[in-house]
């Protein structure tokens, strides 16, 4: 790799260490122009000499580290200096906190998956409510398993989950149904390798439909595969506590949401969550299923009046 400018010749110059401004980049086919934190300047790197050089990029390195290079982990690790939890640090049940030392001292056998959605839940919700929803879950049981002595650990969340009804609300992302399943057998197989032999998915959003990917992928990978949508939990208080819990963005997530994240709400701004329309009554049979058009039929993206929600 070459840094700098040219010799009298114009070939690169492999000795120089100079950085060329802004104002003066000499262009050539072999370059590219790389940002970097050094104001107006850029750093030039011959990618033909990178490139010629790949096969014997690590010729001479030996096949085996020296000892002691990496921690040996076949053998015990340092103790703990205490819980980190307890004292406010990396949580080992979290991987997006969890370190690898930690890891290693209790290994999981049990993977819990937060999967949500980022769409509009109304005026007065965050987009990313859905992925809140199922981490605050995840996380909260992974908290009482691990106080009973489960080996679990929350994998970061998928934010991204099956909006296609959805496309005309601005920043909505959808996940197409190929996607997720490449996702999801990734994910799978990948714990397979290390020994997670379980995994719960906890579903945060209604679109996400996950039976077919289950199937496949607990037939690939060989894992035993949960999903647990978390709107069907506890039905009887469900029903004790909310008069009109809705379907999307009403007194149930927004009581959710006002509880986990207050800061994040704009009560005034919400809409009543009332349809505009109604699919035909043909459709509506019990026996039969169509996705419903989203924004003409809830025109405030919302399906239940949010009203008397409360934390």
């Amino acid at each position: 790799m070459n840094v700098g400018g040219r010799s009298q010749n114009g070939n690169l110059s492999p000795t120089s260490k100079s950085l060329t401004s802004l104002r003066h980049i000499p262009t050539h086919p072999r370059l590219f122009f790389v940002a970097g934190p050094w104001r107006n300047h850029l750093c030039r790197i011959d990618l033909h000499a990178v490139f010629e050089s790949r096969d014997d990029a690590f010729e001479g390195l030996p096949d085996t580290l020296p000892e002691g290079s990496f921690v040996n982990t076949s053998s015990p690790l340092p103790p703990s200096s205490g819980n980190a939890a307890s004292r406010g640090g990396p949580r080992a049940h979290v991987l997006h906190e969890a370190n690898y030392g930690q890891l290693l001292d209790r290994r999981p056998s049990v993977a819990v998956l937060p999967w949500g959605a980022t769409e509009a839940h109304n005026f007065h919700m965050p987009h990313g409510t859905d992925v809140i929803e199922a981490v605050s879950l995840a996380e909260r049981a992974a908290d009482l398993a691990v106080a009973d002595g489960a080996r679990v650990v929350v994998l970061p969340a998928i934010p991204y989950g099956n909006n296609a009804q959805q496309q005309d609300q601005v920043a909505t992302v959808h996940f197409s149904t190929a996607t997720a399943l490449a996702i999801l057998r990734d994910v799978t197989d990948s714990l397979a390798r290390q020994g997670i032999d379980r995994l719960v998915i906890v579903n945060g959003h209604g679109g996400n439909d996950f039976k077919p990917m289950v199937r496949d992928c607990q037939l690939t990978s060989g894992l035993t595969i949960l999903v647990v949508d978390f709107w069907r939990l506890c039905p009887d208080v469900l029903a004790a506590t909310f008069p009109d819990p809705g379907d999307h963005a009403g007194q149930l997530e927004t009581s959710l949401l006002l509880h986990l994240r207050p800061e994040w709400m704009e009560m005034e701004r919400a809409g009543r969550g009332a349809a505009a329309a109604r699919l035909p009554d043909g459709i509506r049979q019990a026996n039969a299923w169509t996705p419903r058009p989203w924004s003409k039929v809830q025109p405030d993206t919302g399906s239940g009046d949010p009203a008397g929600s409360s934390a």
